[in-house]
Formats: structure tokens, C-alpha cells, sequence
């Protein structure tokens, strides 16, 4: 069980633009690239997150201070 890094992924999801973006196009593929930032997830902690509502996501997002949030400037898909 990864709890710590289940956290984290929620947290970067809350508070990376960019991230929450490529999620909400393919929740997969963003899962995986946290995955490559070193978070140790289960194949059933990946099934979950990726379960997660986007538009549930960014609501979220919207509710954490802006000085919080990792803007992403000029629209980088990286």
C-alpha cells in the first residue's frame, strides 16, 4: 500500500494545472507521468485515481489559494 503517494498524486492533481489538464484528456497517461516523478502506486491505487472526476478535480482546485497552485504559464504540455 502506497497511502503517502496516493495523497501526494491527489495533492498534485489539486495544485498542478498542467497535470490536472493532461488528466482530465487522458487520466491514464497523467497517472503514468506521476508515476515517473518517482510516486509508487499499486495497479489498484492507478484504477482509482484514474476513476477520479476531472470536473470534480478542478472544482476542487478552484477552492485552494492561487498562491497554492502551480500555474502553467504559456500553455506547455509538459
Amino acid at each position: 500500500m502506497s497511502q503517502s503517494s496516493v495523497e501526494r498524486v491527489i495533492g498534485m492533481l489539486a495544485t498542478d494545472e498542467g497535470l490536472r489538464r493532461r488528466f482530465a484528456a487522458n487520466p491514464e497517461s497523467a497517472l503514468q507521468e506521476a508515476v515517473r516523478r518517482g510516486m509508487d502506486l499499486t495497479t489498484t491505487e492507478l484504477r482509482s485515481l484514474a476513476a477520479l472526476s476531472a470536473k470534480d478535480l478542478s472544482g476542487f482546485a478552484r477552492c485552494i489559494d492561487s498562491r497554492l497552485q502551480k500555474a502553467e504559464l504559456g500553455g506547455s504540455t509538459s
